[in-house]
């Protein structure tokens, strides 16, 4: 099972990326799926979830209101939405599932599966 993310990169204060994490190989229709972040030195931040189903999206309360999580399960494909950024949003993205179907959508890194993540820089 393999996830990958894409869409990262430079953005400046106030800009808008969309990442992007698919999965190679497998459907990704039945698993719930995080974003996280990392920076050097400190612990990977949940940052959102969303559940199998779409009827569940959860968020940090340092994006709420700026991110937006989304999937298309026609391509196998969840979606980061990331508007007015700050630099402070600065850090690998990763994303995750599980190795059940089905589970609850978490933001705490207790998942299965990784990508390798992205890099997103936002600076002026």
């Amino acid at each position: 099972l393999q996830l990958v993310e894409s869409g990262g990169g430079v953005v400046r204060p106030g800009g808008s990326l969309r990442l992007s994490c698919a999965a190679s190989g497998w459907s990704l229709e039945y698993y719930a799926v995080g974003w996280f972040r990392q920076v050097p030195g400190k612990e990977r931040e949940g940052v959102s979830c969303i559940s199998s189903n779409d009827e569940t999206a959860n968020y940090a309360d340092s994006v709420k209101g700026r991110f937006t999580v989304a999937r298309d399960n026609t391509k196998q494909t969840v979606y980061l939405q990331m508007n007015d950024l700050r630099p402070e949003d600065t850090a690998v993205y990763y994303c995750a599932t599980f190795r059940e179907v089905f589970r609850r959508c978490l933001l705490s890194p207790n998942y299965n599966y990784w990508g390798q993540g992205t890099q997103v820089t936002v600076s002026a």
